[in-house]
């Protein structure tokens, strides 16, 4: 890809990864992620998005 090139973003992709680092912060607040989760919903009506899927070769850190 070159610089002149848009990089290619999933539909609403910024507000989900938002409100995911939002609810797994230590310093974990509940009316924040309330508040991203609201705009993360607004996105997917506007955006009319049916489902999310994370790539197969993401890796799961801290899963067990």
């Amino acid at each position: 890809m070159t610089k002149s090139e848009p990089a290619l973003r999933p539909p609403c992709g910024e507000e989900a990864l938002a409100l995911l680092n939002c609810v797994a912060a230590s310093s974990y607040d509940s009316e924040r992620c309330i508040i991203l989760m609201s705009a993360l919903r607004s996105c997917i009506e506007k955006k009319k998005v049916i489902k999310f899927s994370l790539s197969e070769g993401a890796s799961s850190k801290g899963s067990s």
